[in-house]
């Protein structure tokens, strides 16, 4: 390609002026022309860097959406592109009217076509900007998790700036999920970055276990992984964590997502600051953490529910390591029998937490859930007597907060009570909301007092 003409700082430049090299050169195609554009004027001056990377272009919706903060760029979106494109690579994008909108990882067989990385047009995308990112990660949770930080997400994908990336720290050891192709290709950097990160923070990581079994995998053409990635010899799959003063075991070789919930921190201790003195039902009680937190509390006694016998046998054990066995009971039974019963008993419960997993993980299947929702709220509202207690939420992103109030106000009126808020949360600080990518914002957490 032949020089630039030469310019002044903010001049107008003619694109079409521009020589393309050879003696007779072809007329420039409007991607060309795009391609050249991005070279020149950027914020009212040049780029420091020569663009090295493939350019897309892209729809007004989906640029306007970029310019907003979200990361995705969709199949459907993308208005030109060149081919032969390896698969993962970094791609600028561009505005029809080539703009540039910045820079992301191409996932071919993905609906989600880019995962934006950056719209800052000088970054050179190599391991030392991988290694910052995963600097900022960690940095913001010693700032907001402090002594919590023993135990808690290190990295949430987009709202740490790395698309499809998981990364949990229980104790030494972290359990990642890579869900891009992208980052699947970087992962070496992702993890050596961390590894380095924590070293000097005090921490010796001394394994790291991959849950990558999602199916997303499979949409981006990748295999499901579930394996150490590496170990040090004595490095068990069960380890000891604490949260609120409570002991676990986590499993990170069979328990579920990444081995524990850590989204619910501090929505588990405020349950137990309003525990005391009440009988409380858990349902959905997992590894028991609700009815551990309620039990800590100072609960009078506590019941604690799950479907699968395998979870209630974990939480009976870590109930039992902390001294709590003897004030909680556990039953293996299925929430939507349990209810119905308990009110046909006549059961008398003061507080009732209901922690169901998501009902739903896509938006054709939201109705379903919502009946779902409404049916276990509805039953709890009638068991709940007068001034009784009720912590309710969903971990669902497409059950959005708009909806699941208006589920809420719709089974507290077929109960025939009111519902005064106590507390209004979402997940811990560790697991950041971006306010432009909704996506990052799933859990909805509730407490009210029945009226």
């Amino acid at each position: 390609m032949g020089a630039f003409p030469s310019g002044q700082r903010g001049q107008t430049v003619n694109l079409l002026s521009i020589d393309f090299g050879g003696p007779n050169p072809p007329a420039p195609t409007k991607t060309a022309i795009r391609r050249v554009a991005v070279f020149f004027i950027f914020a009212g001056g040049f780029m420091k860097t020569t663009r090295s990377f493939p350019s897309f272009v892209v729809s007004k919706k989906a640029a306007e959406s970029i310019k907003s903060g979200h990361p995705w760029v969709f199949e459907d979106e993308i208005r030109e592109r060149p081919e032969n494109i390896d698969n993962g690579s970094v791609v600028d994008v561009l505005s029809e009217k080539g703009t540039y909108l910045g820079s992301g990882l191409l996932s071919e067989h993905s609906k989600i076509r880019i995962r934006i990385l950056s719209n800052n047009a000088n970054e050179s995308f190599d391991n030392d900007f991988f290694a910052r990112r995963i600097k900022y990660a960690v940095d913001y949770r010693l700032a907001v998790m402090k002594d919590d930080f023993s135990s808690c997400r290190l990295v949430f994908g987009e709202a740490d700036g790395l698309p499809g990336v998981t990364i949990d720290k229980y104790e030494n050891i972290l359990v990642s999920q890579i869900l891009s192709y992208g980052m699947e290709k970087r992962k070496d950097v992702i993890y050596s970055s961390i590894c380095r990160k924590l070293s000097e923070c005090g921490v010796s990581v001394k394994g790291i276990y991959e849950r990558s079994e999602s199916n997303i995998r499979s949409l981006e053409g990748l295999d499901a992984l579930d394996g150490w990635y590496s170990k040090d010899d004595d490095t068990e799959g069960v380890i000891q964590i604490t949260e609120n003063g409570i002991k676990y075991n986590v499993d990170v070789e069979h328990g579920q997502k990444t081995g524990f919930f850590l989204d619910q921190k501090y929505n588990r201790l405020a349950v137990s600051r309003l525990a005391s003195g009440n009988t409380v039902l858990d349902c959905l009680t997992h590894t028991g953490s609700f009815a551990l937190n309620a039990a800590k509390g100072g609960a009078d006694r506590v019941t604690a529910i799950d479907v699968s016998q395998e979870a209630v046998t974990n939480a009976i054990e870590n109930a039992r390591i902390n001294g709590l066995d003897n004030k909680i009971e556990f039953r293996c039974e299925n929430v939507f029998d349990t209810l119905p019963r308990l009110l046909e008993e006549h059961a008398k419960y003061d507080f009732i937490i209901l922690d169901p997993p998501a009902f739903t993980k896509s938006r054709k299947t939201i109705h379903d859930a919502e009946r779902g929702y409404k049916e276990i709220n509805f039953r709890a509202m009638k068991i709940l007597p007068r001034g009784g207690f009720l912590a309710t939420c969903s971990c669902s992103h497409f059950m959005d907060t708009d909806r699941f109030v208006r589920m809420l106000k719709s089974a507290a009126f077929d109960a025939g009570v009111s519902l005064k808020l106590v507390g209004q949360r979402r997940q811990s600080p560790d697991h950041p909301t971006l306010l432009n990518v909704p996506e990052t914002d799933y859990l909805k957490f509730f407490i009210f007092q029945i009226n």
